[in-house]
């Protein structure tokens, strides 16, 4: 399974983007996607989660810091997850990558995710 996540860049305080993490190759073997994010200096964070099922509803998990302000969804006809960030804050500077993992759980730890994306650098200037 490769990930390719896209969509940072530079936003004033306030601004929004949308984060995009494509998936290819034996994306059947995925059942949650997560965002994770690292600041210069700090380890890496917990941002949001979506797990799905194909007979359940997706089901969605975010850090509290976060919690109002993003939202994640899923394309499954692209093999797409999406993290639109609103209200960006300059605390939400970092790097910002997404990763997958079988099974329909949406931990928190960098541990359980076994596939990840290179990266998309977010900037929120004051």
């Amino acid at each position: 399974v490769q990930l390719q996540a896209s969509g940072g860049g530079l936003v004033q305080t306030g601004g929004s983007l949308r984060l995009s993490c494509a998936a290819s190759g034996r994306t059947l073997s995925i059942n949650t996607m997560g965002w994770f994010r690292q600041a210069p200096g700090t380890e890496r964070e917990f941002v949001a989660a979506i797990s799905w099922g194909s007979s359940s509803p997706d089901y969605v998990d975010f850090a509290d810091s976060v919690k109002g302000r993003f939202t994640i969804s899923r394309d499954n006809a692209k093999n797409t997850v999406y993290l639109q960030m609103n209200s960006l804050k300059p605390e939400d500077t970092a790097v910002y990558y997404c990763a997958g993992r079988s099974g329909r759980y949406t931990y928190a730890t960098t541990r359980y995710y076994k596939y990840w994306g290179q990266g998309t650098l977010v900037t929120v200037s004051s």
